[in-house]
């Protein structure tokens, strides 16, 4: 299917609408896929608390436009655990926390992505827009409200047990103590203070000024180990992006500590298997991807670290004599073994491209559902729990330690394909989001399909998502029953789930053609929309 449109402006996605129609404006007054995103980042923020906020991580990926040529840039906006531990700060237990104070164990590099993303908007792409228009819906939406979603109220309702006692969640998240009803107007006046002030002392205050002492003065009080040092130490840093040489092009995700590097080799060994190329809801199909990400997670779960910690060269597992020898290893007619996954992560994938052929590729959570749990007294910000990611069993891939960034399942995806075409494309979901970006990627480079029919095409997921606890080959209903019974019959443990199920994640995806048009893809499974003008 071909583009409908030559938008003016550009396209943007994301998994709220109010994310998506902040990005267009942005670019409608002259604003570039940068700052369209930093816009959009901060909108959906305030529109979908439990998956995402200032409080968390983020991470992008750039392909601009420069008078040098067409750059591809990664920027990580991951934060670190403490440089200092309080002594016995775990003892007494087996394993870092998931909800209340001593999760909330790493610092937020949501706001220095932006931050560091906009140095880079102005050196490289000429960007002027000043921070107050960038911020000024994301603030507006704060204090005036927004409707509670479907998704929101099913995630506050199903994670209350856990949450209700810590510190400042029923504050903020129930309504007279009472989880929220869709559509009821969700206000966040303190967050709303706290992004007006970042608009006007600018996005390093968040680790260097007032904001910054009184979230360190927070997070002390209640029961953090982080400090004032460990704000003031942290920057986001750029990055070179891993690149895997597909058959349909150059393909690109961000190294260690993310996950990038696995939703590349699971590409590359689909690359290599026959079964790959047969009809994408068939058994052969599913099969090979399936295969490919045992394999790819294997890696991963050996080796994937902070990179300051690893070993190995992460790119080494990408050259094509390492991926046929993985390759030569699946068994096209039976499932090999599998473990267990990584569980559950709360994300938002969002793409922006502009009319110039910028795009940006952005991902940022705050981990688990509402994360720590933790809401910040003074700023309203709720803590992320990423740390959760670290073990404290000496010796262990991903041990904690002191200044150490954590694991992250976060992953941006961006492709330059052979044709001419510009992909930017993502997904939230823990183990699932390397799993959906295999499924969009190859239905539209591979398959041929346009980007709305790939993101809403059934998915699959192997492992455990956001509100799953089985390791289980999860199948969305609109398979063909001959496909679900060959899957079975080749060995895999098959569950099915619903027809468009929460379970398989918010996917979206953006194609630039050589001609200028632009399409996109929102993911019928969330809020989100396509927004084009």
């Amino acid at each position: 299917m071909q583009p409908a449109n030559l938008p003016a402006h550009g396209i943007a996605v994301a998994p709220h609408a109010l994310a998506s129609n902040t990005a267009l404006a942005v670019l409608r007054d002259g604003g570039n896929a940068i700052e369209a995103m930093v816009a959009a980042a901060a909108t959906i923020a305030v529109a979908y608390p439990h998956m995402n906020g200032i409080g968390g991580d983020s991470f992008w990926l750039i392909s601009a436009n420069t008078t040098t040529g067409r750059q591809v840039i990664g920027v990580e906006g991951c934060g670190s655990a403490p440089l200092k531990l309080p002594e016995g700060y775990f003892e007494g237990v087996q394993s870092v926390l998931f909800r209340g104070p001593k999760a909330a164990l790493t610092l937020a590099g949501t706001v220095s992505a932006w931050e560091r993303s906009l140095e880079l908007s102005r050196s490289l792409l000429g960007g002027q827009l000043p921070l107050s228009r960038l911020l000024e819906d994301a603030i507006a939406h704060a204090r005036n409200g927004v409707p509670v979603t479907a998704s929101q109220h099913r995630s506050t309702l199903s994670k209350l047990p856990e949450l209700e006692q810590v510190a400042g969640f029923a504050e903020t998240f129930l309504a007279g103590g009472a989880v929220p009803e869709v559509g009821a107007r969700f206000r966040q006046p303190r967050l709303a203070n706290t992004l007006e002030h970042l608009s006007r002392a600018g996005l390093a205050d968040f680790y260097q000024g007032e904001l910054a002492r009184s979230m360190a003065d927070d997070l002390s009080r209640l029961g953090s180990a982080l400090a004032l040092e460990d704000f003031q130490q942290h920057r986001a840093q750029t990055c070179t992006p891993l690149v895997l040489q597909h058959s349909q092009g150059l393909v690109y995700n961000l190294p260690p500590p993310t996950q990038g590097l696995v939703s590349l080799m699971i590409l590359g060994l689909m690359d290599r298997q026959p079964g790959a190329q047969a009809d994408h809801l068939s058994a052969s199909y599913v099969h090979s991807a399936v295969e490919a990400a045992k394999q790819a997670f294997a890696v991963r779960d050996r080796h994937i670290t902070d990179p300051r910690h690893m070993s190995v060269d992460a790119a080494s597992f990408l050259e094509a004599a390492h991926l046929d020898t993985l390759a030569a290893r699946i068994d096209p007619l039976a499932a090999a073994p599998w473990g267990a996954g990584k569980g559950p992560a709360d994300t938002v994938w969002l793409g922006v491209i502009d009319a110039q052929g910028n795009a940006v590729s952005m991902i940022q959570s705050i981990y688990h559902e509402f994360g720590s749990g933790i809401v910040l007294p003074e700023s309203g910000v709720n803590w992320q729990n990423r740390g959760a990611s670290f073990s404290l069993a000496p010796g262990h891939i991903n041990a904690l330690a002191p200044g150490k960034r954590p694991f992250h399942t976060l992953n941006p995806a961006l492709a330059h394909l052979a044709d001419g075409r510009l992909l930017a494309y993502g997904s939230m979901g823990g183990d699932g989001q390397p799993q959906n970006q295999s499924a969009v990627f190859t239905r539209v480079a591979t398959h041929g399909l346009s980007a709305q029919e790939a993101v809403s095409a059934p998915r699959w997921l192997l492992g455990r998502t956001w509100g799953q606890a089985s390791d289980s080959l999860k199948l969305e209903g609109r398979f063909p029953e001959s496909t679900v019974a060959q899957l079975r019959a080749l060995g895999h443990e098959v569950e099915l789930l619903a027809d468009y199920d929460e379970t398989c994640g918010h996917a979206g995806c953006l194609i630039r053609y050589p001609d200028g048009s632009l399409q996109g893809g929102s993911d019928p499974r969330s809020d989100g929309a396509v927004a084009a003008g």
